[in-house]
């Protein structure tokens, strides 16, 4: 078994890495230049390499070989020899490609998995050349061990390990075809193999309903600390800040930071006028009220509204007061349906129900509900300004919602 490859194209650059780009090419390269002491023959070698001077190449288990032209007319017959796998070795090699499905997929993308070296070196099988396995031989009259002619021969022949990772193994004894086969064979159940019975398992519902039965009782959330301890120092001179107003920031934040711990998250993604009226909502005092409407520079009246948006309903109150969602058609329809007969029990002149997007509005009494993302209903009345304010905490049933409202607006 042995195989011709072309000569090697010159290389594109100077260096010793200049013969090999990957890391098992340069493998291969260093095992050369740690064979031997002798840097002057090493350094001609490249040359020749570089000038195209290495013939075709042949590749046979133990020994790569190729006429080098010297600076005699006559081309000199190098080779160098690597000692092939035994059967037992090749073995154990295959056994550590078989057992990973990535080893084999990246020896067919040509690319040797440093893994796969790995693992061979760990069961005694050296598949990269070692410095002490490079036999070099030529018919030059040089005593070098390697001469300048097997030199050049090993560094073009760097650029075809590069390319084709199999030559390493068609070069400790079994080319590429050979080693697929194998392979294959290895990883095809062989028949009559009994197919061991998939494990039946337990359904999700009743392997939760038997943890739920004898689950252990988990000890409850600590209180939150407080945070009334007095400031060390003042606040810094012309920021426009007061002792009472760090404190009052100070423990808002450790409020925040118990939220979160019990998995209230919903506060982390404000914008920074939200933030605002969410402060508000807390109901701190009318000094900082105005101080947060002029800090954010919404208009008092707006900045009122939001606010009684985010006591009804908390964030998804805010964002159902701010921008108009798209529902689900039929979750509109069947909140329309079960709105107009509750209303036809409710007064008895015809109530119009008018919907537009996630709001259905029944415009003679001045009430709207909301559909918000959590798929309740915020119920809003129309106030003397024009705009809808936020009336009561939201309810999954339309007709509870408007029921909560219907009072207030005198209906």
């Amino acid at each position: 078994m042995s195989a011709s490859v072309p000569g090697p194209r010159r290389a594109p650059a100077r260096g010793k890495r200049a013969f090999a780009a990957t890391w098992w090419g340069q493998a291969w390269v260093t095992a050369l230049e740690d064979s031997t002491l002798d840097a002057g023959r090493l350094s001609r070698g490249r040359t020749y390499a570089r000038k195209g001077m290495v013939g075709p190449t042949t590749v046979a288990p133990g020994r790569i070989k190729a006429a080098v032209q010297g600076s005699r007319p006559r081309p000199y017959r190098s080779s160098v020899h690597l000692p092939v796998l035994t059967d037992t070795q090749w073995g154990t090699l295959l056994d550590a490609i078989a057992a990973r499905a990535g080893h084999l997929a990246a020896l067919l993308d040509d690319e040797m998995p440093a893994g796969l070296v790995d693992d061979a070196r760990r069961a005694g099988v050296p598949l990269l050349p070692q410095p002490t396995e490079l036999d070099p031989d030529c018919s030059c009259p040089d005593w070098g061990y390697p001469c300048k002619h097997a030199a050049a021969l090993c560094y073009a022949i760097a650029a075809t390990v590069d390319a084709d990772p199999f030559v390493l193994f068609a070069l400790r004894g079994r080319g590429r075809e050979e080693v697929l086969a194998e392979l294959r064979a290895r990883r095809t159940p062989k028949q009559g193999t009994p197919t061991p019975p998939a494990p039946t398992g337990v359904p999700a519902t009743a392997a939760y309903t038997r943890w739920a039965e004898h689950a252990p009782q988990l000890p409850g959330p600590r209180a939150p600390a407080t945070h009334a301890a007095a400031l060390p120092v003042a606040p810094p001179s012309g920021t426009g800040l007061s002792t009472t107003d760090l404190e009052r920031l100070m423990s808002d934040t450790a409020a925040r930071a118990a939220r979160l711990l019990a998995g209230h998250t919903a506060d982390l993604h404000l914008t920074q006028h939200q933030d605002a009226v969410r402060i508000a909502a807390s109901g701190p005092g009318p000094d900082w009220f105005h101080r947060l409407i002029q800090n954010t520079g919404i208009k008092p009246t707006e900045f009122a509204r939001l606010t009684r948006a985010w006591r009804n309903g908390g964030p998804t109150g805010l964002t159902v007061a701010e921008q108009p969602l798209t529902p689900d058609p039929a979750v509109m329809t069947a909140a329309r349906t079960a709105l107009t007969a509750a209303l036809a029990e409710m007064t008895p002149a015809p109530a119009r129900l008018r919907a537009w997007r996630n709001r259905l509005t029944l415009t003679d009494h001045g009430i709207q509900l909301r559909l918000g993302p959590d798929a309740c209903w915020y119920p809003c009345i129309r106030e003397d300004d024009g705009e809808w304010w936020s009336a009561a905490p939201a309810d999954a049933d339309p007709v509870a919602a408007v029921t909560a409202v219907w009072r207030k607006t005198g209906a």
